[in-house]
């Protein structure tokens, strides 16, 4: 068990050659200095450490009933000091809103918000160059499709991320 005190994040496992996909080019335009992680796509990012038997088993009861996500890539969001890709699944929606309605009482305001699938592959640079970047990307982009393999739980230290405990999806489609 975690430490009680540091808060969860959950975010979702994705098959490999789309993490390898997004995980280059995150070590390609991610500043180095503050590149701690790889390349996610954050549900939650502040649950409470005190609650992880509970939340363990609301993952893992939901990861035995639900098959992988078919995830549509559909462009690129410019962030202002960053780029990232923009997913999307109807399921993956309905997911975050029934986790969100179990958790309610403990989501902070960023956790109640609707889910804007995303994953982020530079931040924390200059506007000029997170532009630059976006117009490269968006260029020669054409749609294609990830697959979401489960549930990732993370608990939060500061800095890297500590991997918990992953939650495959079991189900058939």
């Amino acid at each position: 068990m975690p430490d009680l005190i540091a808060p969860l994040i959950l975010t979702l496992a994705l098959d490999a050659d789309s993490q390898r996909f997004f995980d280059t080019l995150r070590q390609q335009h991610f500043p180095p200095e503050r590149n701690f992680l790889q390349a996610h796509l954050t549900l939650f990012h502040h649950l409470p450490g005190s609650d992880y038997d509970l939340i363990c088993q609301t993952l893992a009861d939901l990861a035995a009933a639900e098959a992988p996500l078919t995830l549509a890539v559909t462009g690129l969001r410019f962030l202002g000091r960053g780029v990232a890709y923009s997913l999307e699944n109807n399921r993956l929606q309905a997911l975050h809103q029934q986790l969100q309605a179990t958790w309610q009482p403990s989501l902070t305001p960023q956790d109640q918000q609707k889910l804007k699938p995303h994953v982020t592959v530079q931040n924390k640079v200059d506007p000029a160059v997170a532009r630059s970047l976006h117009q490269q990307l968006a260029a020669d982009f054409q749609p294609f499709e990830a697959t979401g393999t489960g549930l990732q739980l993370w608990a939060y230290r500061g800095g890297p991320w500590e991997a918990l405990q992953t939650f495959a999806f079991k189900a058939t489609a």
